[in-house]
C-alpha cells in the first residue's frame, strides 16, 4: 500500500506512547524536527509551536492534528509524523483522541510550499485504508513499512 506520504523524512516519524499529553506529543515531534538542520534554532521552533496552539487547537477532527509554525528559523519544510494508536486528546473540534499528528515547520515565506504540503497530507489521511493503517502502528518499523 502506498500512503503518498513517501515525502516525509522517515528518521522523523514516532509513535507516541499510550498516555501521553498533547504536550507530551508535541514535544517529542520538536525535538525531531529540531535533530534537523534546517531548524537554526530550536527554542524559536518549540516557542512558535505552543504560541499557534495556544491560538487554537490544531486537532482537526477525524483523528488528525495539523500542528504547524512558519518561522525565520526554518531554512526548508520539513514534517515530522507522529502516531498515537492509543490516541491523545488533542483539544480537537470534534472532541475525538487524535491518533495522528502531523507537525510542519516551514520558513516564514513558505506559504505556497506549505499549503501544497498540507494539501497532500490530508489527501492522503482523507482515505480511510491509509488513516486506519497508519493509525493502528505501534512501533516505527510498522509505520515505515506504510511509507
Amino acid at each position: 500500500m502506498t500512503t503518498k506520504l513517501d515525502f516525509i523524512d522517515t528518521s522523523q516519524v514516532r509513535i507516541i506512547p499510550p498516555n501521553a499529553s498533547k504536550h507530551d506529543a508535541l514535544d517529542l515531534l520538536i525535538d525531531v524536527l529540531c535533530r534537523n538542520p534546517v531548524i537554526t534554532d530550536c527554542e524559536a521552533l518549540r516557542k512558535a509551536v505552543y504560541e499557534r496552539e495556544a491560538i487554537q487547537s490544531t486537532g482537526l477532527g477525524g483523528g488528525v492534528a495539523v500542528p504547524h509554525v512558519r518561522i525565520p528559523e526554518v531554512t526548508e519544510p520539513t514534517i515530522a509524523l507522529g502516531i498515537a494508536p492509543d490516541g491523545v486528546d488533542f483539544a480537537a473540534l470534534d472532541n475525538r483522541p487524535v491518533k495522528i499528528i502531523v507537525l510542519f515547520a516551514t520558513p516564514k515565506d513558505a506559504e505556497r510550499t506549505y499549503l501544497s504540503l498540507l494539501a497532500k497530507v490530508m489527501v492522503a489521511l482523507r482515505n480511510r485504508q491509509t488513516f486506519a493503517s497508519l493509525a493502528s502502528c505501534r512501533t516505527t518499523e510498522e509505520a515505515l513499512a506504510l511509507l
